[in-house]
């Protein structure tokens, strides 16, 4: 993995991570927390997604989309396993 590629990770995970904790209402875990809730969610979502049969496209923007769908997931999880 180049360091291009590692910048590109980081910034999908940030801003997925940053719009799932608005999505879920105050569910962000910090600047860190949202990266690392981003990155995983970017696995969950292309899995899920994957396993519908749903394609988003390969761009950025459909990497976004899908990292963000994975990171409610996980949060909605997440809040679950809190309770």
């Amino acid at each position: 993995m180049g360091i291009e590629a590692l910048v590109v990770l980081i910034v999908v995970g940030l801003i997925a991570g940053w719009l799932a904790g608005q999505i879920m209402k105050g569910a962000g875990f910090g600047l860190v927390g949202n990266i690392i809730v981003g990155i995983v969610g970017a696995f969950i979502g292309t899995f899920v997604l994957g396993a519908l049969g749903v394609s988003l496209g390969a761009g950025l923007i459909g990497s976004i989309i899908s990292a963000v769908i994975g990171a409610v997931i996980l949060l909605f999880i997440v809040g679950l396993v809190k309770r």
